[in-house]
């Protein structure tokens, strides 16, 4: 910001180990081992009901933002959360020595509470029942199978393909006039911006390849489909993504991203890292 103020209220980037680290110091009082890092005091004050509340979604249902707000933590059904844009959530529940974190790319706000929800009918019952190795190794193999979806499409054609960005919108992660080149190699694609050229995304033809044109990796796969080439270009420590479309025939491209982060639309300032709060320094 102008006055030299960072924002206070968005722009952490953490990992979802770091968010359940923060959870657990809340759940001790502000102690991390034997450290007292928090004050005490502090921790149960900001962690306590100080205001009524209702649901940021006027006309949405929502039973754990309904019940108060203390110091940046919503007061929940059973205990309190902090709930962060686009789906990031730390749940703490001191009566059942819980912490539940879940970072992720949520599109409408109801998910919210659904998210929360979920918790309370299907991980709070079993809190004090014992685990089963059996569970646990279905638990494993479920997640070794999650994965985002590819790309539909082929892998062809075999040529290099060049496209001017010729939109205006909103979500745009690149400005009008942004030439956008897309080069075959082995497995993939290259694109590369002709105005950028410290930015190249690896693309993978059926399969997610990884690439940090500038510090922030990036998770790309992509595919024709016809005369235009698709891909998306997830940057995985965030919760946003870019659909990337170049019609070879009409030579005309955009970029657009899910969701637009809350730093602005310039796909440029999110590759950097680690990313800055303040979206006017570059």
């Amino acid at each position: 910001m102008g006055s030299g103020a960072a924002f206070g209220f968005h722009g952490l980037h953490l990992t979802t180990e770091a968010v359940a680290a923060f959870g657990e110091v809340l759940l001790r009082d502000g102690r991390w081992g034997v450290k007292q890092l928090i004050p005490r005091e502090w921790v149960q004050l900001a962690t306590r009901r100080h205001i009524d509340s209702r649901h940021y979604a006027e006309g949405a249902a929502g039973a754990d933002f309904l019940c108060g707000y203390g110091y940046q933590f919503w007061i929940s059904r059973h205990g309190f959360h902090g709930n962060g844009a686009f789906g990031q959530h730390c749940v703490v529940v001191p009566a059942h020595d819980l912490v539940v974190v879940l970072t992720s790319a949520q599109q409408e706000v109801q998910q919210a509470q659904d998210v929360i929800d979920a918790i309370w009918e299907c991980l709070l019952p079993g809190i004090d029942h014992p685990g089963s190795a059996r569970d646990d190794e279905v638990l494993t193999d479920r997640q070794r199978g999650l994965s985002l979806p590819l790309v539909p499409g082929s892998a062809g054609p075999e040529r290099s393909v060049t496209a001017r960005l010729g939109t205006s919108a909103e979500a745009s992660a690149l400005p009008d006039g942004t030439t956008v080149i897309v080069d075959p190699v082995e497995g993939g694609w290259r694109v590369r911006f002709e105005s950028l050229p410290e930015v190249e995304v690896e693309v993978g033809s059926g399969e997610w390849r990884e690439s940090s044109p500038l510090g922030r990796p990036v998770c790309a796969s992509g595919a024709w489909q016809g005369s235009t080439f698709v891909a998306d270009l997830y940057l995985i420590t965030t919760p946003h993504h870019v659909r990337l479309s170049v019609d070879a025939d009409a030579g005309v491209a955009a970029a657009m991203w899910s969701t637009i982060p809350l730093t602005g639309p310039d796909l440029v300032l999110h590759l950097r890292a680690p990313l800055m709060t303040r979206p006017d320094v570059a």
